[in-house]
């Protein structure tokens, strides 16, 4: 018995480790895109102090133009209209863009929900380090994708996320399990105990090339 504890406190341990490093990674991965956007801004304040002292008003209108339209393509911030889900998502899919994955997401939550907060961004941020992971064992770049949808339905918070995988899924009991030992699995399992904790519906698929995890949460 005592052995088993151990045990469990080391896997405990090693999970806590491990989302303390993906953290810090979401960290520095947002500081370097606010660095990179203060240096950019720098660059066309610049450019369009020198149109104007030259009188080149035209070509300061083409440039804010091309400007405004480059804003619109590199706007990928997630606003669902839920402060920490917002923190969770923008976070999880920056790590995911910085390593060439392929982002669609749209998602709307209400400000406030009666579903604790936390237990969502468990649910998201563990479904999202999942899909990175399974993204990452494609070797093919052009093929990691990674599809988020999360929406109110029937009086129902929806959440549906889908992912490019290899084929090397393994099932135990009709439950999905990973190659990877640990931390990995503790995130399935914290997945599972939220859906159960609210009486929610949980739906797990795969086909070829794709992996797709379905979650309904009364409100």
């Amino acid at each position: 018995m005592i052995i088993f504890s151990r045990l469990i406190d080391k896997h405990i341990a090693e999970y806590q480790n491990d989302l303390i490093e993906k953290h810090c990674e979401e960290v520095e991965n947002m500081y370097r895109q606010m660095r990179g956007v203060k240096h950019d801004l720098k660059h066309h304040i610049q450019t369009m102090k020198a149109h104007l002292i030259m009188n080149q008003y035209k070509e300061l209108e083409e440039y804010l133009n091309e400007l405004d339209e480059d804003l619109d393509i590199v706007d990928t911030v997630i606003k669902t209209g839920n402060i920490r889900i917002d923190a969770v998502l923008n976070s999880k899919l920056a790590v995911a863009r910085a390593r060439g994955i392929n982002i669609n997401a749209k998602a709307i939550v209400p400000a406030e929900l009666e579903i604790n907060e936390v237990d969502i961004c468990v649910i998201i941020g563990n479904l999202l380090d999942n899909a990175i992971e399974a993204c990452e064992k494609e070797k093919e770049k052009d093929k990691q994708f990674i599809r988020v949808y999360i929406d109110i339905l029937k009086q129902q918070l929806y959440i549906y996320i889908s992912n490019s995988m290899t084929n090397d899924i393994q099932k135990s009991g009709g439950r999905y399990i990973t190659t990877k030992d640990g931390s990995h699995g503790f995130g399935l399992l914290r997945i599972d105990r939220v859906v159960k904790k609210y009486g929610g519906y949980l739906n797990r698929q795969h086909e070829e090339g794709v992996f797709a995890t379905e979650i309904m949460l009364p409100l």
